[in-house]
């Protein structure tokens, strides 16, 4: 049985992939600030490290044992964050990692759509998740970086992939969609592999999300 790490584990898409990853049987490890956060979630049998994701001792002592790495990472370190678990795997020999990241880290989202969400995002965001980015790319790990679009809750799953070097497309997915895609490719470890994979719901073009 695959092993899994979940880092951010209590992130709203870590938290419903770790609910889909429970109901399958798998090994699960969920690595956090503030472990006792999840102490109410749906966790099964998982194990609940609490933890430093910027702290590379912190994740070489999580990544014991572990076959996939799966980072749901956020906040304005988020490039020392991902210095950090390429250390981390690097030192410990694993090789699969799936990281989520955003939209628009390449300026690859066009049109109106593609303008209104740089001046969302234009606090710093964007260049710091670009620069994250690229320390996952330039490293030597099996990675899948997901770059979804805006986010919201329905209970659906209904998605569609872009590549990097090809125009985003949409305007927004649910994070039932991007959870159940990540649980897809730790099934499918193969998959994506060195690839940075744009996520949306199909015939959401527009200037902004419908919702928004």
């Amino acid at each position: 049985m695959v092993k899994v790490l979940i880092l951010g584990a209590n992130g709203q898409i870590a938290r419903l992939a770790t609910a889909q990853l429970v109901d399958a049987k798998a090994d699960l490890r969920l690595f956090l600030r503030n472990a006792n956060r999840l102490q109410s979630e749906k966790t099964g049998r998982a194990e609940i490290i609490d933890g430093d994701a910027a702290n590379v001792a912190d994740l070489t002592q999580a990544m014991a044992g572990v076959d996939v790495v799966y980072a749901n990472l956020a906040g304005h370190n988020i490039e020392q964050q991902a210095k950090s678990v390429v250390a981390a795997m690097t030192q410990t020999g694993i090789k699969r990692l799936i990281w989520v990241s955003t939209l628009g880290i390449y300026d690859e989202v066009p049109g109106k759509f593609g303008q209104w969400n740089h001046q969302m995002l234009d606090d710093g965001y964007l260049p710091t998740y670009a620069a994250a980015a690229k320390v996952i790319e330039a490293s030597e790990l099996d990675y899948t970086i997901i770059r979804p679009a805006w986010l919201d809750n329905k209970d659906e799953v209904d998605y569609e992939l872009t590549q990097k070097g090809e125009a985003f497309k949409g305007t927004e997915v649910s994070r039932k969609s991007v959870a159940t895609y990540i649980v897809h490719l730790i099934n499918n470890p193969s998959e994506q592999v060195r690839r940075s994979v744009g996520i949306n719901k199909p015939n959401t073009d527009g200037d902004k999300p419908a919702w928004y």
